[in-house]
């Protein structure tokens, strides 16, 4: 064939076939051709495609095999939140949330849909012009990591769609790795003598991360895609289960088991059933999800902090075993808790080999008369740290010692409980349960400290983990979180820890120097300032404009804050008087660490409102608008957040901006409602 044309006819011809055939058996488990003869029609189009290589195509079947390995993944962010779900344990948790929904929506029943919830790797998978043209994990819900040309090799991730789709949109998907693949890579791994994969979920996660595409085309992953994250251009159906049964159209793969039902008890016999069943599922689940079937009602609905109100995940009984309790060992906390842990002989449990379980507290391991040398069971429930149910009472020997924290930690050298990591004294204040470590300088709480610190929900420093930080201290390089800031002047002695190349080292060092610019409620909930989490960073950030603001912050003006009591704002005025903390913060502020926000002007007309401008303004520049907002006690802000009050339309907007209006409920409006707002005009 010497025309082109008629080579890209074969070349379209070929691709339209492997596209079917892959489709039926990928998605449809209904395959029409033998693997030899698929292969043969891959080997044509190959050949063509390596002869012609304009003629190539992203979307191309052949592109599946995986690109060369790329350095690193990148980082993505997301348009619209990945956000998490709520959980239900015992059936009176799915009806509260039921009752809890009919009386926000004010109707008497809802339609839901109910689904599997799949035990994998959240992802997104974004489309555009017809095209896959990105794919990110779901990271810490606004950011994730790039895995677009790992995912091109699960083939049942279509690469292209119909041109009937929207021109741009996304969808959520679950990425698993199937019990008999994973029971298969397991056997090779062993073979090779490499270390094996904990469970299913563990063996997909590392395989979508892989920086070689062409090892996780490997390991025969999976997906089904379940959520339409957001879609412009194009209308979309009205309920979740025409979006799912819309998403088949377009090829994707969607999870036969899903159900849709009228009734709250419908969803419960669900439950039942897979409950029963899950062991003979082809993938591992650790429970249902159920959400409200009317899109509009999403809208209504919204999210609280990181969950949305219109689902619900109501998880499968825990996983549980038995085992022996050789020892109750103390960990040391980073606020200092001296912390019991069990110490077990080795059991498999939902195929994750447990050898230690969290005991609590010492009140908790009394209550349950747990002792050394007892047998217990053990109970998993997902990711969350194995728990000692209790022991066995039936196998006691009369061997077996009652724990007791104190004479468990009790020093002979120095006539006293001491710490187990650095021997400071123990401590146990009054009205808590726990024990403390009353040396703030104690290697095990100075490393806590440091690695939340560094973690993505706070200064998200990557490569700094926790081997490193224990190398830093063990080496003097860090005494606190602050000292990481002058690590840049020490880049020859970071080459040299763990062997850590030259790259490496410099990866590190703009990391570290990257997180300067990390928001003000993101390093207060990094100093682990007691009781404060997330949330309640957030609210401060909300009331104080940078770190000497909130220092200077008294006892009662601090409960004047929603949600902070006596007792957070004790910790807080604490952390402030500690001369410690005083010494960490100085040396931030040195650092160039030192966030400021933007507070609203209480009394004026516009205090409390928050706007974001995307496109061009008539009547002025963008900084001009913001002067005027600022000026009438409004928070201008560049980026749509669940705090924005309004998203003001300009000619040419941005499209992520109205994207992320939409999925959070945020209103718009137009220059001439700012104007009218302004006071400018009627």
């Amino acid at each position: 064939m010497s025309d082109l044309t008629d080579i890209q006819n074969k070349i379209d011809e070929l691709r339209k076939q492997l596209n079917y055939h892959n489709y039926r058996y990928h998605v449809l488990d209904s395959p029409e051709i033998s693997d030899a003869e698929y292969d043969g029609l891959m080997q044509q189009l190959r050949k063509l495609e390596e002869q012609y290589p304009q003629l190539l195509m992203p979307d191309s079947p052949s592109q599946r095999v995986g690109a060369a390995p790329v350095e690193a993944l990148g980082v993505l962010e997301h348009p619209v939140p990945m956000l998490s779900l709520g959980n239900a344990f015992v059936t009176e948790d799915l009806y509260a949330w039921h009752t809890r929904t009919l009386k926000l929506l004010g109707v008497e029943q809802f339609d839901m849909v109910c689904e599997h919830k799949m035990d994998g790797l959240s992802i997104a998978l974004t489309y555009e012009n017809g095209i896959f043209v990105r794919g990110s994990t779901r990271g810490d819900g606004f950011r994730g990591e790039d895995i677009t040309q790992n995912l091109k090799t699960i083939h049942s991730i279509p690469l292209s769609v119909p041109k009937s789709a929207p021109p741009r949109f996304e969808v959520r998907g679950e990425v698993y790795l199937p019990k008999v693949g994973f029971q298969k890579l397991n056997k090779e791994r062993e073979n090779e003598g490499l270390p094996l994969f904990a469970n299913p979920r563990n063996a997909a996660a590392g395989s979508i991360r892989q920086l070689d595409p062409r090892i996780t085309a490997k390991r025969n992953l999976d997906i089904y895609v379940y959520w339409l994250l957001y879609a412009y251009g194009k209308m979309m159906p009205e309920t979740h289960w025409e979006t799912l049964e819309y998403f088949k159209e377009l090829g994707f793969r969607v999870n036969p088991a899903n159900r849709r039902v009228k009734r709250i008890e419908e969803a419960e016999e669900y439950y039942k059933t897979w409950t029963e069943k899950r062991e003979t599922l082809p993938y591992e689940a650790d429970g249902i999800v159920i959400k409200a079937d009317s899109m509009e009602y999403h809208t209504r609905l919204g999210d609280v902090g990181r969950e949305p109100r219109w689902a619900i995940a109501y998880k499968f009984p825990a996983i549980q075993g038995t085992t022996k309790l050789k020892e109750i060992g103390i960990s040391v906390g980073r606020t200092g808790t001296l912390n019991p842990f069990a110490i077990l002989e080795p059991v498999q449990i939902g195929g994750v080999t447990i050898e230690r379980a969290t005991l609590h507290n010492e009140d908790d391991t009394r209550r349950k008369d747990i002792r050394e040398g007892d047998w217990v069971y053990i109970q998993r429930a997902g990711d969350v740290i194995p728990d000692v149910v209790g022991p066995i009472l039936s196998k006691r020997t009369g061997e077996e010692k009652v724990f007791s924290l104190l004479d468990k930690i009790y020093s002979q050298e120095k006539g006293r409980p001491a710490c187990p990591v650095c021997g400071g004294e123990v401590v146990k204040p009054e009205g808590e349960v726990m024990y403390y470590c009353s040396n703030a300088a104690c290697p095990a709480q100075v490393q806590g400290r440091i690695e939340l610190f560094v973690s993505r929900s706070a200064m998200d420093i990557r490569g700094v983990g926790e081997k490193f930080i224990e190398v830093l201290l063990k080496e003097e390089l860090v005494k606190d979180a602050a000292d990481l800031y002058s690590l840049k002047e020490k880049k020859e002695q970071i080459v040299q820890l763990e062997k850590k190349g030259e790259k490496s080292a410099g990866n590190i060092i703009k990391a570290i120097e990257k997180s300067k610019q990390a928001s003000l409620p993101r390093l207060l909930f990094g100093l682990g300032i007691r009781h404060v989490g997330e949330e309640t960073a957030n609210l401060l950030a909300e009331h104080y404009k940078d770190l000497d603001d909130l220092s200077r912050a008294e006892r009662e003006k601090l409960m004047t804050v929603a949600s902070i009591g006596p007792k957070i704002a004790d910790s807080i005025v604490a952390f402030f008087h500690e001369e410690r903390n005083r010494v960490i913060l100085e040396k931030l502020r040195r650092a160039g660490v030192w966030p400021q926000q933007e507070l609203a002007q209480q009394g004026l007309p516009l205090s409390g409102q928050e706007f974001v401008i995307t496109g061009t303004l008539e009547t002025f520049s963008r900084e001009e608008a913001h002067s005027r907002i600022k000026a009438l006690g409004g928070i201008a802000k560049d980026n749509v957040t669940k705090n924005t009050t309004y998203l003001v339309v300009g000619a040419d907007p941005g499209e992520n901006k109205l994207i992320r209006a939409r999925a959070l409920g945020t209103a718009q409006i137009n220059e001439e409602k700012l104007l009218a707002i302004l006071g400018q005009k009627n």
